[in-house]
Parts: C-alpha cells; sequence; structure tokens
C-alpha cells in the first residue's frame, strides 16, 4: 500500500530537487578565491524620490578583460547585503545595483542568475522564502533600471550556502545577501 503525500511535504521534495539540480548545474571550475568583506553598516532607507543616474562602468587596472565574469565581479560588485528580515534593498545598496545595471545595459548579451541568500537563523522554508524576495527585489530594481528581465534569472538557496559559517550579528551580516552572477553570455 503507498502512503500519500501530503502537500507541504510534496513542497520540501520539489524544493530540495531545486536546490540539488542548481548546485548540479554550478560550474565544474572551481572560482578563485575572493576576499571577503563585511557588508557596510545599515543606514536607515529614506523613500526614494529621485533616482540617481547610473554610475559610468570603467575598466579599473586589474587586467580582467572588459565584459568578463571577471570585470564584473571585480570592477563593478556582485553581492548586496539586506537588514534582518528584509528583502527591501538598502539605499547603501543602490550604488553597486545602479553599477551592475549600466554594465548589463553595456553587455547585452549577458545574462545572469541572482541568488537570494539569508542568515542562519529561522527555518529553511522561511529563509528559502526570504531568499527569494531578496532576490526578486534585485531583480525587479535592474528592470527598473533598463535591464531586460528575459536576461535575469532568480533563485534562493536561503540559509544552505553561508559565506560566513560563524554564528553571530557579524556573520549573519554577511549572509543576508543577494549575489548576481553571470551564468551566459560573457567574454
Amino acid at each position: 500500500m503507498m502512503r500519500s503525500v501530503n502537500g507541504s511535504t510534496l513542497l520540501r521534495l520539489v524544493l530540495v530537487g531545486a536546490a540539488a539540480a542548481s548546485l548540479a548545474a554550478c560550474q565544474t571550475k572551481p572560482k578563485p578565491a575572493l576576499p571577503i568583506e563585511a557588508p557596510p553598516p545599515a543606514q536607515p532607507q529614506a523613500p526614494r524620490t529621485e533616482l540617481p543616474p547610473a554610475a559610468p562602468v570603467t575598466q579599473a587596472p586589474t587586467g580582467a578583460l572588459p565584459g568578463s565574469t571577471e570585470d564584473f565581479v571585480v570592477n563593478v560588485g556582485d553581492r548586496v547585503y539586506f537588514d534582518t528580515d528584509s528583502h527591501d534593498v538598502r539605499a547603501d545598496a543602490t550604488p553597486l545595483l545602479d553599477a551592475q545595471s549600466a554594465w548589463l545595459r553595456r553587455y547585452g548579451a549577458v545574462k545572469v542568475r541572482i541568488e537570494g541568500n539569508a542568515d542562519e537563523r529561522g527555518t529553511r522554508e522561511y529563509n528559502l522564502a526570504l531568499g527569494a524576495r531578496r532576490a526578486n527585489s534585485v531583480r525587479d530594481y535592474l528592470v527598473e533600471k533598463g535591464v531586460t528581465a528575459d536576461r535575469i534569472s532568480t533563485i534562493s538557496f536561503g540559509k544552505e550556502q553561508p559565506i560566513d559559517a560563524g554564528s553571530g550579528e557579524a556573520s549573519w551580516d554577511k549572509n543576508r545577501n543577494a549575489r548576481t552572477a553571470v551564468v551566459s553570455g560573457a567574454r
């Protein structure tokens, strides 16, 4: 006799399967280790009245090929941070997202995946949902800045892929983020 699976169990199985498939699809070549910087301290978020112009994208003297994944990560930045239990884009994240949108508009063949992350607190399900909201907030911001939505996908890793394995506020600050990963079209 087969046991029936309730909706909650089925949803968990689907989420675990999607996460496993995402991990299996990741690059086989290891990425170079980049220094991890602590996110800037949270600042009160003022209501957005007028958006600043997008920052010009120029190649810094890093030797990165313009339009490459390395150029994006090193010269633009790939990660923004969030406040606890929030998916609102912080004011200190807007310059980086403006630079991302300018870079993506400049290199129109590039497609990206926004990866939402959460700290270790909360249930797995809560953090997966929060990570998805964070990824969608970044996607919506980039679309608002002129990046076409068909070039952006999103995924939530919840608390499953921390960049800092420690426990405590300093670690949690780093793990509450959304990472913009170049998935195709880069030089």
